[in-house]
């Protein structure tokens, strides 16, 4: 099976303002399968983010290429669908509108777009909400709304950059899973970055560490936990022992990246 997406070498060197270089990404490949969900962890300012917004199409890379269905990028496309971790929600827009402001934009019949409103936003629990305004949400509702904005667009590929990152713990694994719930639905194609190991072990298919200096891939895992995830599997014994790996792979604890949990040891 030919991968959804391929990048080759991509790598972002900036000027800093003094005239230096500044490598944000070393020359990376990545390959992600069509209906995987991969989630990139790894210390703040490894390049994570570089990677997503390469393959976004919102940012250009310094060397490499990335392909989709084996078609370069050459910019932001519907079929990429990007949420980020600040509320992205229209204010002025009501929650329907805010969910049916993809599909209206690519021209879709109003009966389609209103379809496509109700099923999404039943699937993140906001059936009878559309009427609302986000500042009528709290937080975690208006995350819910970006998630159904993106996947009422039906993009082939979902690009999510720490979406749940400014939340609180409780509300963050609802959110988990509702997008697995989604996902398991759907099966689009997902790269996700975090720094949580927790979250990337309990949402991902595979798991791709970064390292800082170098800013690059230091290692991938597939996570052999069964399917569908539920709530307690955080507390399984082969779920802490994963999250132990990944946590020595990443030097014992980087910066910003969530430790192991009271009671669990190196």
């Amino acid at each position: 099976m030919a991968p959804k997406i391929e990048a080759r070498g991509i790598g972002k060197v900036y000027l800093s303002s003094g005239g230096r270089e500044v490598v944000a990404l070393e020359p990376t490949d990545l390959s992600v399968e069509p209906g995987e969900f991969v989630c990139l962890v790894g210390p703040s300012g490894c390049g994570k983010s570089t990677i997503l917004f390469i393959i976004a199409g919102l940012l250009e890379p310094t060397s490499g290429s990335v392909a989709v269905d084996g078609s370069p990028i050459a910019g932001p496309d519907p079929d990429r669908g990007v949420v980020f971790q600040p509320d992205a929600t229209f204010p002025w827009m009501s929650v329907a509108d805010n969910v049916a402001f993809g599909p209206t934009m690519r021209g879709l019949p109003a009966a389609d777009v209103r379809g496509r409103v109700a099923r999404y936003l039943s699937l993140v629990g906001l059936g009878g909400k559309g009427g609302l305004l986000p500042r009528e949400l709290s937080g975690g509702m208006r995350k819910r709304v970006d998630v159904a904005r993106a996947f009422a667009n039906e993009p082939q590929v979902l690009l999510m950059d720490e979406p749940f990152g400014a939340l609180d713990a409780m509300t963050k694994e609802h959110l988990q899973d509702e997008l697995l719930r989604l996902w398991e639905a759907e099966r689009k194609t997902v790269l996700f970055v975090t720094h949580d190991l927790e979250e990337a072990l309990y949402l991902g298919t595979r798991i791709v560490v970064m390292s800082r200096d170098p800013n690059a891939i230091r290692t991938q895992k597939t996570v052999d936990l069964p399917r569908p995830r539920e709530p307690l599997l955080r507390t399984e014994p082969r779920f802490q022992e994963l999250r132990r790996e990944l946590w020595l792979e990443l030097g014992g604890g980087g910066d910003e990246v969530d430790l192991l949990p009271a009671g669990i040891t190196a």
